[in-house]
């Protein structure tokens, strides 16, 4: 098996993250009929690799970019045992990638971090319908915690 290696992401893996960025919306798409039609982004890229509150890392194999992922420091809600969380995101291997465990050395490196800056609270979203990232996150430790749901607004009585 070829050699993974997770580095932290520099501005020089910009366009390479930027059409990651592109996949993993389009791979959401079908699990959320509210994503506003293209272009649209989900992340400043460049600012949360020069952010030092952020951790974006890739995996490389054979010196190429497969797979990325972010931790973000948010706040909590005021109610909860804990101030502030790292919120992992921008999760997103090629597909002839998947199943190797490139996910989880990724995941394994955000939780490195987020230890380090002194966060034991980790958290993620995943649309419920997306079965094979639910999987590869247990795979990981993570635990089902709550489901958010909404009423479709072609249910509201609003157009």
């Amino acid at each position: 098996m070829d050699e993974i290696t997770i580095r932290n992401a520099t501005l020089s893996d910009l366009d390479v993250l930027l059409t990651f960025e592109q996949e993993l919306i389009k791979a959401e798409r079908p699990f959320d009929k509210t994503i506003r039609r293209d272009p649209v982004n989900y992340y400043d890229l460049k600012g949360m690799i020069l952010d030092n509150q952020v951790s974006v890392v890739v995996a490389e194999m054979n010196n190429i970019v497969v797979s990325c992922g972010a931790a973000v420091i948010k706040q909590a809600r005021s109610y909860l045992d804990h101030k502030d969380y790292a919120n992992f995101g921008f999760m997103y291997t090629l597909p002839a990638c998947r199943g190797m465990g490139i996910n989880k050395k990724v995941l394994d490196s955000l939780r490195s971090w987020a230890k380090s800056k002194g966060y034991n609270e980790m958290r993620l979203t995943v649309y419920s319908d997306n079965i094979p990232a639910i999987k590869a996150y247990e795979k990981a430790g993570f635990v089902s915690h709550i489901l958010e749901m909404r009423i479709p607004r072609d249910q509201t009585g609003n157009s």
